[in-house]
C-alpha cells in the first residue's frame, strides 16, 4: 500500500495528457523498479530530470542521494575532478582530498543531463566507471568502488551524434539499457 501511495504521489507531478507522454510516464515504475541504467531523450524543457528523479523516487535506492550533474556546465578541465574528485597533492593547490560527486551519490542515483557534452577521453573513463563500478580519484594510486545508478539525458539525437564520431557507441549501448 505504501508503495503503491508513493508510486501515484511521485507521478502526480507530471502534468500532460498526449498519448506518447502518458506511454512514457508509464514506463517510469516499471524502470524503477530495475536497477539499469536509464537514458532519457527529448527536447530542453520536457521533464528529463524530473522524470529521472521520480524514477529515482520510485525505485529501492530512494532513501540515498539523488545526485544532479548537468555535463554542459562544467569546464571539461574539471569535469573529471569533479565527477571522481581527487588526493591531496594530485595537482598544484589540492592540499586536502576531495571526494568527487560519483562518490556524493554512492548508494543513489548519479543524474548526467547533456551527456552528450562529455569530452571524449572523459567517456572512456566514464565508460569505464560504468563497466567496473569503479574509478580513481587524480592522484591517487588505488582505485575506489561506487554502488551508483546511472541515468543520463540529452535533447541531442544521440544516436547521430554516435554516428558522426562525436560519442562512444560502447558508452551509448551501456546507457542505453
Amino acid at each position: 500500500l505504501v508503495r503503491q501511495l508513493e508510486q501515484e504521489l511521485g507521478l502526480k507531478q507530471f502534468l500532460g495528457e498526449s498519448r506518447a507522454f502518458v506511454e512514457a510516464l508509464n514506463k517510469i515504475p516499471k524502470l524503477a523498479r530495475c536497477d539499469a541504467s536509464v537514458f532519457i531523450t527529448g527536447e530542453t524543457g520536457t521533464g528529463k530530470e524530473m522524470c529521472a528523479r521520480a524514477i529515482h523516487q520510485l525505485g529501492p535506492r530512494a532513501d540515498r542521494p539523488f545526485v544532479p550533474v548537468n555535463c554542459g556546465a562544467i569546464p571539461l578541465e574539471l569535469l573529471e575532478n569533479e565527477l571522481f574528485g581527487h588526493d591531496a597533492g594530485a595537482f598544484t593547490g589540492a592540499s586536502l582530498a576531495v571526494r568527487g560527486l560519483v562518490h556524493d551519490a554512492e548508494g543513489g542515483t548519479l543524474f548526467l543531463d547533456e551527456i552528450d557534452s562529455l569530452p571524449l577521453q572523459m567517456q572512456v573513463k566514464f565508460l569505464r566507471f560504468i563497466q567496473d563500478q569503479e574509478y580513481r580519484p587524480l592522484g591517487a594510486r588505488k582505485t575506489c568502488q561506487a554502488d551508483i545508478r546511472v541515468i543520463a539525458a540529452s535533447n541531442a539525437d544521440l544516436e547521430a551524434v554516435v554516428r558522426s564520431g562525436k560519442f562512444r557507441a560502447d558508452l551509448f549501448y551501456r546507457l542505453n539499457i
